[in-house]
Protein backbone atom coordinates (compact mmCIF):
# COMPACT_ATOMS: atom_id res chain seq x y z
CA UNK A 1 0.00 0.00 0.00
CA UNK A 2 1.32 3.43 -0.95
CA UNK A 3 1.05 5.84 1.97
CA UNK A 4 1.16 9.33 0.54
CA UNK A 5 1.66 12.66 2.26
CA UNK A 6 -0.04 15.27 0.08
CA UNK A 7 0.76 18.83 1.10
CA UNK A 8 -1.56 21.64 0.06
CA UNK A 9 -4.26 19.09 -0.64
CA UNK A 10 -7.13 21.48 0.10
CA UNK A 11 -6.09 23.74 -2.77
CA UNK A 12 -7.19 23.57 -6.38
CA UNK A 13 -4.83 21.00 -7.91
CA UNK A 14 -4.15 19.16 -4.65
CA UNK A 15 -7.82 18.46 -3.95
CA UNK A 16 -8.40 17.27 -7.51
CA UNK A 17 -5.38 14.98 -7.17
CA UNK A 18 -6.62 13.43 -3.92
CA UNK A 19 -10.06 12.77 -5.42
CA UNK A 20 -8.43 11.31 -8.56
CA UNK A 21 -6.15 8.96 -6.62
CA UNK A 22 -8.81 7.70 -4.20
CA UNK A 23 -11.12 7.02 -7.12
CA UNK A 24 -8.46 5.14 -9.11
CA UNK A 25 -6.77 3.08 -6.39
CA UNK A 26 -8.10 0.94 -3.57
CA UNK A 27 -4.73 0.22 -1.96
CA UNK A 28 -3.56 3.71 -1.03
CA UNK A 29 -3.73 5.87 2.07
CA UNK A 30 -3.49 9.66 1.85
CA UNK A 31 -2.80 12.22 4.54
CA UNK A 32 -3.64 15.75 3.44
CA UNK A 33 -1.55 18.37 5.24
CA UNK A 34 -2.83 21.87 4.61
CA UNK A 35 -2.58 25.11 6.55
CA UNK A 36 -6.05 26.22 5.34
CA UNK A 37 -4.99 29.71 4.35
CA UNK A 38 -7.20 31.89 2.17
CA UNK A 39 -7.20 29.53 -0.85
CA UNK A 40 -7.49 26.16 0.90
CA UNK A 41 -11.04 24.88 0.97
CA UNK A 42 -11.99 21.57 2.59
CA UNK A 43 -15.36 21.67 0.86
CA UNK A 44 -13.42 20.64 -2.23
CA UNK A 45 -12.92 17.27 -0.51
CA UNK A 46 -16.38 16.76 0.88
CA UNK A 47 -16.85 13.68 -1.32
CA UNK A 48 -13.93 11.86 0.36
CA UNK A 49 -13.82 13.32 3.87
CA UNK A 50 -15.29 10.17 5.40
CA UNK A 51 -13.20 7.75 3.33
CA UNK A 52 -11.18 5.52 5.67
CA UNK A 53 -8.23 5.84 3.29
CA UNK A 54 -8.05 9.60 3.80
CA UNK A 55 -7.02 11.79 6.74
CA UNK A 56 -6.85 15.59 6.92
CA UNK A 57 -4.31 17.32 9.17
CA UNK A 58 -4.26 21.08 9.59
CA UNK A 59 -0.70 22.28 9.65
CA UNK A 60 2.13 24.20 8.02
CA UNK A 61 4.88 22.59 5.94
CA UNK A 62 7.41 24.70 7.89
CA UNK A 63 6.48 22.86 11.12
CA UNK A 64 9.27 20.28 11.38
CA UNK A 65 8.02 18.69 14.59
CA UNK A 66 4.57 18.13 13.14
CA UNK A 67 5.88 16.63 9.90
CA UNK A 68 8.35 14.35 11.70
CA UNK A 69 5.51 13.09 13.88
CA UNK A 70 3.34 12.44 10.82
CA UNK A 71 6.12 10.40 9.20
CA UNK A 72 6.43 8.34 12.40
CA UNK A 73 2.69 7.86 12.69
CA UNK A 74 1.87 7.02 9.08
CA UNK A 75 5.16 5.71 7.64
CA UNK A 76 4.81 7.55 4.32
CA UNK A 77 6.64 6.21 1.30
CA UNK A 78 5.65 9.06 -1.01
CA UNK A 79 5.38 12.84 -0.66
CA UNK A 80 3.64 15.06 -3.21
CA UNK A 81 4.30 18.71 -2.47
CA UNK A 82 1.57 20.96 -3.82
CA UNK A 83 1.78 23.38 -0.89
CA UNK A 84 2.77 26.81 -2.13
CA UNK A 85 1.88 30.44 -2.23
CA UNK A 86 1.06 30.71 -5.91
CA UNK A 87 -0.58 33.98 -6.94
CA UNK A 88 1.83 36.25 -8.81
CA UNK A 89 0.04 39.47 -7.87
CA UNK A 90 0.25 38.61 -4.17
CA UNK A 91 3.96 37.86 -4.51
CA UNK A 92 4.57 41.32 -5.94
CA UNK A 93 2.92 43.08 -3.01
CA UNK A 94 4.11 40.66 -0.28
CA UNK A 95 7.04 38.47 -1.32
CA UNK A 96 8.21 37.35 2.15
CA UNK A 97 5.58 34.64 2.67
CA UNK A 98 6.44 33.18 -0.75
CA UNK A 99 10.06 32.71 0.31
CA UNK A 100 9.04 31.28 3.68
CA UNK A 101 6.45 28.81 2.40
CA UNK A 102 7.82 27.86 -0.99
CA UNK A 103 11.53 27.62 -0.12
CA UNK A 104 11.76 27.10 3.65
CA UNK A 105 8.68 24.86 3.66
CA UNK A 106 10.11 22.68 0.91
CA UNK A 107 13.41 22.49 2.81
CA UNK A 108 11.56 21.28 5.91
CA UNK A 109 9.73 18.59 3.94
CA UNK A 110 12.94 17.39 2.33
CA UNK A 111 14.74 17.15 5.66
CA UNK A 112 11.89 15.26 7.30
CA UNK A 113 11.66 12.82 4.38
CA UNK A 114 15.44 12.32 4.43
CA UNK A 115 15.40 11.61 8.15
CA UNK A 116 12.59 9.09 7.74
CA UNK A 117 13.83 7.31 4.63
CA UNK A 118 17.63 7.38 4.39
CA UNK A 119 19.31 4.18 5.59
CA UNK A 120 22.47 4.03 7.68
CA UNK A 121 24.53 3.10 4.60
CA UNK A 122 23.18 6.23 2.80
CA UNK A 123 20.97 4.13 0.51
CA UNK A 124 17.22 4.57 0.05
CA UNK A 125 14.27 2.16 0.05
CA UNK A 126 13.14 1.27 -3.47
CA UNK A 127 9.55 2.40 -2.97
CA UNK A 128 10.06 5.97 -1.69
CA UNK A 129 9.55 9.10 -3.78
CA UNK A 130 9.47 12.87 -3.19
CA UNK A 131 7.60 14.71 -5.95
CA UNK A 132 7.89 18.48 -6.17
CA UNK A 133 5.02 20.10 -8.09
CA UNK A 134 6.32 23.23 -9.78
CA UNK A 135 5.39 25.59 -12.60
CA UNK A 136 6.45 26.59 -16.10
CA UNK A 137 6.93 30.13 -14.76
CA UNK A 138 10.40 29.15 -13.50
CA UNK A 139 11.55 29.33 -17.14
CA UNK A 140 10.61 32.99 -17.57
CA UNK A 141 9.05 34.22 -20.80
CA UNK A 142 9.05 32.84 -24.35
CA UNK A 143 9.12 34.74 -27.59
CA UNK A 144 6.51 34.14 -30.30
CA UNK A 145 8.09 30.79 -31.26
CA UNK A 146 9.46 27.74 -29.49
CA UNK A 147 8.55 25.89 -26.30
CA UNK A 148 9.93 25.27 -22.84
CA UNK A 149 11.78 21.97 -22.54
CA UNK A 150 13.30 20.44 -19.44
CA UNK A 151 16.66 21.86 -20.56
CA UNK A 152 15.44 25.46 -20.87
CA UNK A 153 17.49 27.68 -18.51
CA UNK A 154 15.65 28.83 -15.40
CA UNK A 155 14.88 32.54 -15.59
CA UNK A 156 12.11 33.55 -13.15
CA UNK A 157 10.68 37.06 -13.33
CA UNK A 158 8.45 37.39 -10.24
CA UNK A 159 8.93 36.73 -6.53
CA UNK A 160 6.52 33.80 -6.92
CA UNK A 161 8.41 32.12 -9.75
CA UNK A 162 11.75 32.90 -8.09
CA UNK A 163 10.61 31.15 -4.91
CA UNK A 164 9.46 28.12 -6.88
CA UNK A 165 12.78 28.07 -8.72
CA UNK A 166 14.61 28.09 -5.39
CA UNK A 167 12.49 25.19 -4.15
CA UNK A 168 13.10 23.20 -7.33
CA UNK A 169 16.84 23.67 -7.01
CA UNK A 170 16.76 22.48 -3.40
CA UNK A 171 14.92 19.33 -4.44
CA UNK A 172 17.41 18.72 -7.24
CA UNK A 173 20.29 19.28 -4.80
CA UNK A 174 18.95 16.53 -2.52
CA UNK A 175 19.10 14.14 -5.45
CA UNK A 176 22.56 15.28 -6.53
CA UNK A 177 23.99 15.29 -3.00
CA UNK A 178 22.14 12.51 -1.17
CA UNK A 179 20.64 10.52 -4.08
CA UNK A 180 17.20 11.09 -2.59
CA UNK A 181 14.57 9.62 -4.95
CA UNK A 182 12.89 12.76 -6.28
CA UNK A 183 11.04 14.04 -9.30
CA UNK A 184 10.12 17.58 -10.29
CA UNK A 185 7.12 18.46 -12.45
CA UNK A 186 6.56 21.78 -14.18
CA UNK A 187 3.07 22.32 -15.48
CA UNK A 188 1.33 24.93 -17.58
CA UNK A 189 -1.76 26.85 -16.42
CA UNK A 190 -4.31 24.46 -14.94
CA UNK A 191 -8.06 24.94 -15.12
CA UNK A 192 -11.05 22.98 -13.88
CA UNK A 193 -13.27 22.61 -10.76
CA UNK A 194 -12.39 24.05 -7.34
CA UNK A 195 -10.02 26.81 -8.49
CA UNK A 196 -9.86 29.83 -6.20
CA UNK A 197 -11.54 32.80 -7.94
CA UNK A 198 -8.55 35.11 -7.98
CA UNK A 199 -7.36 33.09 -10.98
CA UNK A 200 -8.45 34.11 -14.48
CA UNK A 201 -11.10 31.56 -15.44
CA UNK A 202 -13.17 31.37 -12.21
CA UNK A 203 -12.74 35.13 -11.71
CA UNK A 204 -14.20 35.87 -15.14
CA UNK A 205 -17.05 33.40 -14.66
CA UNK A 206 -17.97 34.91 -11.29
CA UNK A 207 -17.74 38.47 -12.56
CA UNK A 208 -19.89 37.64 -15.57
CA UNK A 209 -22.59 36.17 -13.34
CA UNK A 210 -22.51 39.32 -11.20
CA UNK A 211 -22.18 41.80 -14.09
CA UNK A 212 -18.88 43.11 -12.83
CA UNK A 213 -15.96 44.41 -14.87
CA UNK A 214 -13.71 41.78 -16.40
CA UNK A 215 -10.19 43.13 -15.78
CA UNK A 216 -7.64 42.36 -18.50
CA UNK A 217 -3.97 43.16 -17.97
CA UNK A 218 -2.59 45.37 -20.74
CA UNK A 219 -3.68 44.36 -24.22
CA UNK A 220 -4.74 40.87 -23.08
CA UNK A 221 -2.53 39.17 -25.65
CA UNK A 222 -0.37 37.32 -23.12
CA UNK A 223 -0.29 33.65 -24.14
CA UNK A 224 -0.63 30.70 -21.78
CA UNK A 225 -0.73 26.95 -22.37
CA UNK A 226 -3.85 25.56 -20.66
CA UNK A 227 -4.03 22.10 -19.08
CA UNK A 228 -7.19 20.49 -17.71
CA UNK A 229 -6.56 19.58 -14.08
CA UNK A 230 -7.48 15.88 -14.41
CA UNK A 231 -4.83 15.49 -17.10
CA UNK A 232 -2.30 17.00 -14.69
CA UNK A 233 -3.37 14.56 -11.96
CA UNK A 234 -2.93 11.66 -14.38
CA UNK A 235 0.61 12.82 -15.15
CA UNK A 236 1.60 13.10 -11.48
CA UNK A 237 0.20 9.63 -10.83
CA UNK A 238 2.25 8.14 -13.68
CA UNK A 239 5.43 9.87 -12.49
CA UNK A 240 4.93 8.66 -8.91
CA UNK A 241 4.38 5.10 -10.02
CA UNK A 242 6.90 4.59 -12.82
CA UNK A 243 9.23 7.53 -13.58
CA UNK A 244 12.97 7.25 -13.29
CA UNK A 245 14.13 8.99 -10.12
CA UNK A 246 15.87 12.32 -10.45
CA UNK A 247 14.03 13.30 -13.63
CA UNK A 248 12.16 16.54 -14.29
CA UNK A 249 9.05 16.47 -16.46
CA UNK A 250 7.22 19.30 -18.20
CA UNK A 251 3.44 18.81 -18.32
CA UNK A 252 1.56 20.87 -20.88
CA UNK A 253 -1.65 20.72 -22.83
CA UNK A 254 -0.67 22.13 -26.23
CA UNK A 255 -3.63 24.47 -25.75
CA UNK A 256 -2.18 27.95 -26.16
CA UNK A 257 -4.63 30.82 -25.87
CA UNK A 258 -4.35 34.53 -25.18
CA UNK A 259 -5.98 35.87 -22.04
CA UNK A 260 -8.39 37.80 -24.25
CA UNK A 261 -9.41 34.61 -26.05
CA UNK A 262 -10.11 32.92 -22.72
CA UNK A 263 -12.29 35.80 -21.56
CA UNK A 264 -14.25 35.95 -24.82
CA UNK A 265 -14.82 32.19 -24.77
CA UNK A 266 -16.34 32.43 -21.30
CA UNK A 267 -18.46 35.45 -22.26
CA UNK A 268 -19.81 33.65 -25.35
CA UNK A 269 -20.78 30.52 -23.43
CA UNK A 270 -22.49 32.35 -20.57
CA UNK A 271 -24.26 34.70 -22.97
CA UNK A 272 -25.69 31.78 -24.97
CA UNK A 273 -26.46 29.41 -22.11
CA UNK A 274 -26.98 31.40 -18.91
CA UNK A 275 -27.43 35.17 -19.26
CA UNK A 276 -27.88 36.91 -22.60
CA UNK A 277 -27.09 40.32 -21.07
CA UNK A 278 -23.45 39.32 -20.50
CA UNK A 279 -21.16 40.67 -23.20
CA UNK A 280 -17.81 42.12 -24.18
CA UNK A 281 -18.87 45.50 -22.78
CA UNK A 282 -17.81 44.11 -19.37
CA UNK A 283 -14.15 43.85 -20.46
CA UNK A 284 -11.94 46.50 -18.91
CA UNK A 285 -8.27 46.78 -19.82
CA UNK A 286 -6.16 47.71 -16.79
CA UNK A 287 -2.50 48.57 -16.24
CA UNK A 288 -0.29 45.58 -16.99
CA UNK A 289 1.22 43.52 -14.17
CA UNK A 290 4.83 44.28 -13.23
CA UNK A 291 7.23 41.84 -14.85
CA UNK A 292 4.39 40.19 -16.76
CA UNK A 293 5.71 37.32 -18.91
CA UNK A 294 4.41 37.47 -22.46
CA UNK A 295 4.15 33.83 -23.40
CA UNK A 296 4.45 30.37 -21.87
CA UNK A 297 4.40 27.19 -23.93
CA UNK A 298 5.44 23.68 -22.86
CA UNK A 299 6.90 20.85 -24.89
CA UNK A 300 5.66 17.64 -23.17
CA UNK A 301 7.60 15.28 -25.46
CA UNK A 302 9.72 13.82 -22.65
CA UNK A 303 6.82 12.67 -20.47
CA UNK A 304 5.04 11.29 -23.54
CA UNK A 305 8.11 9.33 -24.67
CA UNK A 306 9.13 8.13 -21.20
CA UNK A 307 5.75 7.36 -19.64
CA UNK A 308 3.15 7.44 -22.41
CA UNK A 309 1.33 10.44 -20.94
CA UNK A 310 -0.70 12.76 -23.12
CA UNK A 311 -3.47 15.29 -22.37
CA UNK A 312 -6.81 13.61 -22.96
CA UNK A 313 -8.93 16.76 -22.66
CA UNK A 314 -8.99 19.27 -25.52
CA UNK A 315 -9.37 22.89 -24.54
CA UNK A 316 -12.70 23.07 -26.37
CA UNK A 317 -14.04 20.23 -24.23
CA UNK A 318 -12.34 21.22 -20.99
CA UNK A 319 -13.37 24.86 -20.94
CA UNK A 320 -17.05 23.93 -21.37
CA UNK A 321 -16.80 21.32 -18.60
CA UNK A 322 -15.16 23.93 -16.39
CA UNK A 323 -17.64 26.74 -17.03
CA UNK A 324 -20.51 24.29 -16.59
CA UNK A 325 -19.10 23.12 -13.24
CA UNK A 326 -18.99 26.67 -11.86
CA UNK A 327 -22.48 27.41 -13.17
CA UNK A 328 -23.79 24.24 -11.53
CA UNK A 329 -21.95 24.95 -8.26
CA UNK A 330 -22.75 28.60 -7.62
CA UNK A 331 -23.08 27.94 -3.89
CA UNK A 332 -19.42 26.85 -3.81
CA UNK A 333 -18.40 30.11 -5.46
CA UNK A 334 -20.59 32.18 -3.14
CA UNK A 335 -19.01 30.50 -0.09
CA UNK A 336 -15.54 31.27 -1.42
CA UNK A 337 -16.27 34.91 -2.16
CA UNK A 338 -18.01 35.45 1.19
CA UNK A 339 -15.34 33.62 3.18
CA UNK A 340 -17.86 31.11 4.55
CA UNK A 341 -15.71 28.19 3.41
CA UNK A 342 -13.43 28.87 6.40
CA UNK A 343 -16.31 28.00 8.69
CA UNK A 344 -16.46 24.53 7.18
CA UNK A 345 -13.15 23.62 8.75
CA UNK A 346 -14.26 24.92 12.13
CA UNK A 347 -17.52 23.00 11.97
CA UNK A 348 -16.34 19.71 10.46
CA UNK A 349 -12.75 19.24 11.56
CA UNK A 350 -12.04 21.18 14.72
CA UNK A 351 -11.29 18.76 17.52
CA UNK A 352 -10.52 15.80 15.28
Amino acid sequence: MNRILVTGGAGFIGSNFIIYMLKKYNDIFIVNLDAITYSGNLKNLKSVENDERYVFVKGDIRDKELINNLFKQYDFNQVVNFAAESHVDRSITGPDIFVETNILGTSTLLNCAKEAWEKEDDSWPENVRFLQVSTDEVYGSLGPDGFFTEDTPLDPHSPYSASKTGADLLVKAYFDTYKMPINITRCSNNYGPYQFPEKLIPLVINNCLNHRDLPIYGDGLQVRDWLYVDDHCKAIDMILMSAKVGETYNIGGHNERTNLQIVNTIIDYIQKNEDETVGSHLIKHVEDRKGHDRRYGIDPTKIKDDLGWYPETSFEEGIIKTIRWYLDNKEWMEDIVSGDYVKYYEEQYKGR
